[in-house]
């Protein structure tokens, strides 16, 4: 898409301008649903504005607003923040968050399932994520129970339904004024479209290969229907794929020529990652019903499981569920079912370089990113992102300005790649310290390509319109057929509008790096 002739040199550029929200802190509501430190939130929401951020995003925690019973919801505490969000003048992404907080990485408060829903865990433990060993996860339903009526008649896919029907219905007047632009879908730990294969309250280290999820009774009866039906039922779950801190070559499963290459182990692997294909696509399709009209874009989210992506077995990547070798795309496929509910793909870790990376854990953030980028694009659909760590230096702002356009800006409209926003994670009086804001704002100004905050996405070809309905259910065999590798788009490798001025990336890490000796 060019930028019509008459268009000014302003307007041109402004098509290269990607927004930039922040996330807001994990316990903003205290898991008693109070605001608490209003006269705090509401001096950084100022801040934020100031610095020409574009919005925030917050977790609406289901074990806060549901904690009272089924169906008992109390919207209070959100709505308070809200107001004072749309006070300030920034805009608004929200996550309907399914999981529990605590046990994850940069976890610091813990916000559990409601108790209603523990209380049914303790009768039948089944209803969560259970590894090998029998270790339960009560991070997130397992999807074996999505469509069990479990819950005092409700299956998993109605409760999380019912719950964004009374938020839609609570938060009309925001989402009617225009301040809740998106709304990303829990869809596992974390929030993300994954299995909860390396829990930290378990155990895990990194650079672990993790454990697979499935020895729930519901999905162990899954999979044997399912190998039943392919003529073998004599197949059983993995028993070969190692322990949580694990690596590959000590397993039989991951080894050079191990299960995971056998028909059985395809067959496995296949159907595990197929069982978050549809687990996402149905709750993105009831999404889609109820923010019908509403001048939103859904979004999901996706991990980046970046350790052991540079060996042939990607073992990080299956145990989470996604079934990505180097002759196979696991991305892909994702985008293509995301591509019917016309929902962008939100990824993690796009601050990170290789060269920070341990030369044991055989990671590749930097090709991980590319290829599930890419994936986006070629199913054409958005792709949002995150960084997966606080950074507050150059060098991780340059290489997020680098994934954000990976060929550069176009000073003749809009460029040919181009994310559709980035969330910082994450507010905190660390980010707000002045020498880490001055670099923050630094960032926020080349993201916006030098030029002041625009309000209007119009104006920067990211228009949000009213939701239409999701197109028709795309049949597994057509998601599949995007398992086929396709070359990632080529992307630069510095951005040309770094955070440092004059220096590209890698000479601002090595004058960062000399600056520092000589300290």
């Amino acid at each position: 898409m060019q930028a019509p002739a008459l268009l000014s040199k302003k307007d041109k550029l402004l098509a290269n301008y990607v927004p930039v929200y922040v996330m807001l802190p994990l316990g903003v509501i205290t898991e008693d649903n109070v605001l608490e430190n209003k006269d705090e939130i509401v001096k950084q929401l100022m801040e934020l504005k100031a610095a020409d951020l574009d919005g925030v995003m917050v977790d609406v925690w289901w074990g806060i607003m549901e904690s009272k019973g089924p169906k008992q919801y109390d919207w209070s505490g959100y709505k308070s923040l809200f107001q004072f969000v749309q006070d300030s003048g920034l805009k608004l992404q929200t996550i309907m968050s399914f999981h529990q907080c605590g046990g994850n990485v940069g976890d610091i408060v813990n916000i559990p399932l409601p108790k209603w829903v523990l209380d049914i865990g303790d009768s039948d433990p089944d209803i969560f994520y259970t590894n090998r060993s029998g270790t339960r996860n009560k991070e997130y339903l397992t999807i074996g129970v999505d469509n069990q009526p479990l819950f005092g008649g409700r299956t998993a896919v109605e409760i999380y339904r019912d719950y964004m029907k009374s938020f839609r219905e609570s938060m009309a007047d925001f989402l009617d004024s225009g301040l809740i632009i998106d709304i990303e879908v829990g869809l596992g730990p974390a929030g993300e479209l994954r299995y909860p294969s390396y829990p930290q309250n378990q155990g895990w280290l990194f650079p672990g290969i993790g454990e697979f999820q499935c020895y729930d009774k519901y999905l162990k009866a899954e999979f044997k229907e399912a190998a039943t039906l392919a003529g073998h039922p004599e197949w059983e779950l993995p028993d070969d794929a190692g322990e949580y801190n694990d690596i590959p070559s000590s397993t039989d499963f991951f080894k050079s020529n191990g299960t995971y290459v056998s028909e059985k182990g395809k067959f496995f692997l296949t159907w595990y990652s197929n069982k978050l294909l549809t687990h996402g696509d149905q709750i993105l399709d009831e999404a889609n019903q109820i923010f019908l009209g509403c001048k939103v874009k859904l979004a999901a989210k996706v991990s980046g499981i970046h350790w052991w992506y540079k060996e042939d077995n990607h073992a990080a990547e299956l145990t989470a569920g996604y079934y990505n070798l180097n002759d196979r795309d696991g991305y892909r496929t994702i985008a293509r079912m995301m591509s019917r509910h016309s929902a962008s793909l939100n990824f993690t870790c796009l601050e990170m370089r290789n060269s920070e990376q341990s030369e044991e854990a055989k990671s590749g953030p930097e090709e991980l990113v590319q290829q599930v980028l890419s994936a986006g694009w070629r199913e054409d659909i958005e792709v949002a992102g995150e960084n997966a760590l606080p950074r507050y230096d150059p060098t991780a702002y340059n290489q997020i300005l680098r994934n954000a356009r990976p060929n550069g800006v176009n000073r003749d409209g809009p460029p040919k790649l181009r994310m559709a926003a980035f969330t910082y994670l994450r507010l905190s009086n660390t980010l707000l310290e002045s020498k880490n804001f001055r670099i923050f704002k630094t960032f926020v100004r080349k993201m916006h390509v030098d030029l002041d905050y625009c309000p209007d996405p119009n104006n920067y070809y990211h228009p949000v319109g009213p939701l239409e309905r999701s197109k028709p259910k795309i049949p597994i065999e057509n998601l599949l057929e995007a398992t086929k590798p396709m070359e990632p788009f080529p992307f630069d490798p510095e951005t040309d509008m770094s955070v440092d001025g004059a220096f590209p990336g890698w000479l601002g890490s090595l004058r960062d790096k000399i600056a520092s000796i000589f300290k």
